[in-house]
């Protein structure tokens, strides 16, 4: 029901909306020079790969720019540099585009550290240092379907490890169906600080059929990689919540933006039946 009261307001909104009130304020945002920004994550017994963009204006086109004057070196746990080549592609293993290559694989084993330096002509350097974190073993891997039958038939799927005690540690959890070279459908990273050296079990909701192809990971991270990867979750979280404090990306480099580290994982691969 309308009252005079409620009419009252609502005419008084209309003749306000029609009085021109409506301003346009332009904002000049601060001019930030361009950053290098540097991606690398480096695997045992796989060839280097890195990728170097250039950081843009707020408001640029989201279009990736790459700085070919880039020089990428990596400096090895034994003192040897290796430098990486300039020649852009997609590493087809995972989906991930790069800028410079390696020549060779590397050798890495836990407790091992690697060194970054990247510059250019412009006097713009970055660099960054990862040492390898233990591997931690999946001890089990299950599934099990609930009641139901047809399309709605699903399992859900648990993973069992191990928490190293007297350590803090830090986890990603992935599942990837059919290749690991797209988005996973799963995802999620923990820390022990709650249940340190106890066993764990990491598990998803009822969403698998049968015949579905998985690929179960789990990721022992350093520190700085997992701070990196929860600062981009709360970045992407905010972006465009207006109920939401703005968050920075917490790089794991020097000098520029970015992340460098070396993974530790393990990885099994399943069949849902």
């Amino acid at each position: 029901m309308i009252t005079r009261r409620s009419l009252g307001y609502t005419l008084a909104g209309v003749l306000l909306a029609s009085c021109g009130l409506q301003k346009d304020i332009d904002v000049e945002l601060p001019a930030y020079p361009a950053q290098l920004v540097v991606e690398c994550y480096l695997e045992p017994n796989r060839v280097p790969r890195m990728s170097v963009t250039e950081s843009g204006s707020y408001l640029a086109e989201p279009t990736p720019r790459i700085p070919q004057d880039v020089k990428v070196v990596l400096t090895l746990p034994s003192g040897r540099h290796d430098t990486l080549d300039f020649k852009p592609g997609i590493n087809l293993a995972t989906g991930k585009a790069y800028t410079h290559i390696g020549r060779s694989r590397i050798s890495a084993s836990p407790g091992q550290t690697f060194q970054l330096e990247a510059y250019d002509t412009q006097g713009r350097r970055v660099t960054g240092s990862a040492t390898m974190p233990a591997i931690v073993p999946i001890d089990k891997v299950e599934w099990k379907f609930n009641d139901l039958s047809g399309e709605q038939r699903k399992a859900y799927v648990t993973t069992q490890f191990q928490d190293p005690g007297n350590t803090v540690d830090f986890y990603r959890f992935q599942i990837h169906k059919s290749t690991v070279a797209t988005d996973p459908e799963v995802e999620y990273t923990i820390e022990d600080r709650l249940n340190n050296g106890t066993n764990y079990t990491l598990g998803t909701s009822y969403e698998f059929q049968t015949n579905d192809t998985l690929f179960v990971t789990l990721y022992h991270l350093n520190q700085p990689y997992f701070q990196f990867l929860q600062s981009v979750e709360e970045a992407r979280n905010a972006n465009g919540n207006p109920f939401a404090q703005p968050s920075a990306v917490r790089s794991t480099v020097e000098g520029g933006i970015g992340v460098f580290t070396v993974l530790s994982y393990q990885r099994q691969r399943i069949i849902v039946r």
